[in-house]
């Protein structure tokens, strides 16, 4: 469930948003900031693909060594379909593309998402300065522990902690500096207490946010 990553070895590191198929505008956001794949470290919040054009490209980042993600729960319901589970949810929220590839594409997507099955569900970042928590839609606890027990569901699905914030009632979680999550589109990156979403909706026409984080 768990992944450590040690920002000492990198150069630069850069969070980014719910990509849904947005690759070229990854690419151009890369760009902006003159991403340096040899010595930076790209992190992603989960949910690569679907409702986007470019769905296998991004889920082909799996692949490379200068990004790494958290599991969303997109990944999540590819998943449980290549496992045999009900393909209605996935079709639903945006999965639709996969069932209309040609045979020789939809293998090569399904050996990628087994990548994806691979996937940690929260990745702890430590820089020179502070200690960074990534995970899809929460982190369903008040206090952060490495390797502590949480809901699979909740790190992949929950906005109540979320939802209480924006009526107001943020409270900080503790056990590290900052948690960034994703999966709620929000008008632009929010932060309520030490907890920081930056999902904003880039496969609906707006911009793909990527922070640097080192």
């Amino acid at each position: 469930m768990y992944r450590k990553i040690d920002g000492s070895e990198y150069q630069r590191i850069f969070v980014v948003g719910d990509i849904h198929g947005c690759y070229k505008k990854l690419m151009d956001a890369l760009g902006r900031v003159q991403f340096e794949r040899s010595t930076d470290l790209l992190l992603s919040v989960g949910d690569l693909a679907d409702r986007g054009l470019q769905n296998i490209e991004c889920y082909e980042l799996l692949t490379t060594h200068w990004f790494h993600a958290v599991r969303g729960n997109h990944e999540q319901m590819a998943i449980d379909v290549l496992a045999g589970g009900e393909v209605d949810t996935w079709i639903a929220n945006g999965g639709q593309w996969f069932f209309l590839l040609e045979t020789s594409k939809k293998l090569l997507v399904e050996q990628l998402i087994r990548r994806a099955e691979k996937l940690p569900f929260i990745i702890e970042v430590n820089t020179e300065r502070e200690k960074y928590i990534i995970a899809h839609a929460d982190y369903p606890s008040d206090e952060y522990v490495y390797g502590k027990p949480v809901s699979e569901q909740l790190v992949l699905w929950s906005r109540k902690r979320l939802n209480a914030a924006m009526e107001g009632n943020s409270r900080k979680i503790a056990g590290a500096d900052k948690f960034i999550f994703g999966h709620t589109p929000l008008v632009k990156p929010s932060l309520f207490k030490n907890q920081l979403y930056i999902d904003t909706g880039a496969v609906f026409g707006n911009t793909l946010t990527v922070i640097q984080i080192q």
